[in-house]
């Protein structure tokens, strides 16, 4: 998997697999959560990322092509946008299936749910990114977190740490050799991270899985 995450933004790369449709789905639960959007947005935003990504798993492209996802959020405006990129090319459009038809509802989903929905050329690739965004007037900015020494730290709790969150596994208490006492954290990445238990570190508590839900696949 390929997963950037930013305080207002989170893209990740899915497999060409049937899998990949509830992959995503519990992706954008997991981010949506702990923005803070309200339960009938959240089903919303599921079912129209569902549909843009079963889309791009049907375009042909060669099999080692995967499906970009790009979930945003625009506090300004109060929107919630969601990118789905594929390698293919032509344009999706919104049909009008018959009464005997089973399939070709999608977009026809889209339209309705969305706020509004586009299409546009991949910037440096191959391809078409189709996008969707939604309003989300309760979307919330991510917490700055607070300062608290080392020793007041739990597992659970989210440390700032290389610019990035920290989900802390396990805390550990020592002392160093030269009297004194140490806090080591055990992190869901990285190092174990040793400090001085008055050191003050960035943290906040979490109510929901963390953003960095895994989503499998492999680099493209």
């Amino acid at each position: 998997m390929t997963e950037s995450v930013g305080s207002n933004e989170v893209t990740f790369r899915l497999s060409r697999c049937r899998r990949s449709v509830p992959r995503s789905r519990a992706a954008l639960h997991a981010v949506l959560g702990g923005w803070g959007v309200a339960q009938d947005i959240l089903e919303s935003a599921e079912l129209v990322l569902s549909e843009l990504v079963t889309n791009a798993l049907r375009v042909r492209v060669p099999s080692d092509r995967q499906v970009g996802v790009r979930i945003a959020r625009s506090l300004e405006d109060g929107l919630l946008r969601l990118e789905v990129s594929d390698a293919g090319s032509g344009r999706p459009e919104v049909r009008a299936p018959g009464d005997e038809e089973t399939g070709g509802r999608g977009l026809l989903l889209v339209e309705a749910l969305a706020h509004r929905w586009g299409v546009e050329e991949r910037t440096g690739g191959i391809g078409k990114t189709v996008w969707a965004e939604l309003k989300a007037p309760d979307i919330v900015a991510e917490p700055d977190g607070r300062e608290v020494a080392a020793v007041m730290v739990r597992p659970g709790q989210l440390v700032r740490m290389w610019g990035e969150w920290r989900t802390v596994r396990t805390v550990r208490t020592e002392s160093y050799a030269a009297g004194g006492l140490a806090v080591v954290l055990a992190l869901d990445e990285g190092p174990a991270l040793r400090v001085h238990a008055a050191e003050p570190l960035t943290m906040r508590d979490v109510g929901v899985p963390s953003t960095r839900e895994r989503v499998e696949g492999t680099p493209g």
